[in-house]
């Protein structure tokens, strides 16, 4: 038998600043890639870890190297912390599939296997902000996601209302002015009715990624200027 509390202790233990789970009937229908990929599966293991804020106060209009040192940094240690969860999932007898903190699968569509964002939301550790990423308590948007799911019987945690309110300072800080600013209590009907999307793909792709000292299609700006989590 395995045990959330022990799972959540693990995750923890193996460098994980947030974990929540999900019931996977919370995110029923969220497009994946193969279309298939939960069925095999009832609960998924979602963890974050934190990026510094000192990383975003660097950040005003544009990435920095810095940020993607840290970026690249995070992703390996969840996909690290995963790994190690999966392993003790699959010890215990049930089916455990980590799946990969950061890998573009559908260029065409700019999707991961899973929205990690729609999971960590289901697993209660945040809510869509009007950038469409996940806002924490803590440490507001700026967290790095991975998810495992898994056919472990884990008790779900409760999901967290929208707290975004009026609050317009993404969508204003944005260099793409891709945030269109709308509102919603749980999540937008599609990721056209929040944001402008092909604007934030050409920027990141077509600007910051060509930068020599970028090379990556990443931004930071919207997460820098949220005020969950930003440094008293």
């Amino acid at each position: 038998m395995v045990s959330t509390l022990e799972i959540k202790r693990k995750a923890i233990e193996f460098g994980a600043d947030l974990v929540g789970i999900a019931d996977l009937q919370r995110v029923e229908g969220l497009p994946t890639v193969p279309q298939d990929l939960m069925e095999s599966y009832t609960h998924a293991v979602v963890i974050a870890v934190a990026i510094s804020p000192d990383v975003f106060e660097q950040i005003a209009t544009e990435p920095t190297p810095l940020y993607l040192h840290h970026y690249l940094a995070a992703n390996i240690l969840l996909d690290d912390i995963n790994l190690r969860l999966q392993r003790e999932i699959m010890r215990a007898g049930f089916r455990a599939l980590a799946v990969p903190a950061s890998q573009i699968v559908d260029k065409g569509n700019w999707m991961g296997h899973i929205s990690h964002k729609a999971t960590a939301k289901a697993a209660g550790l945040g809510w869509q902000g009007k950038s469409l990423l996940l806002v924490t308590p803590k440490y507001g948007p700026r967290v790095r996601l991975a998810t495992l799911l898994t056919n472990a019987p884990l008790e779900p945690d409760s999901m967290l209302a929208n707290r975004c309110g009026t609050c317009q300072r993404c969508h204003d800080a944005c260099p793409a002015a891709a945030i269109k600013g709308g509102s919603w209590e749980d999540h937008p009907q599609t990721r056209e009715d929040a944001l402008y999307f092909s604007r934030c793909v050409e920027k990141v792709n077509e600007d910051f990624a060509k930068r020599p000292e970028i090379g990556k299609p990443i931004c930071g700006v919207c997460i820098s200027a949220c005020p969950w989590g930003k440094p008293k």
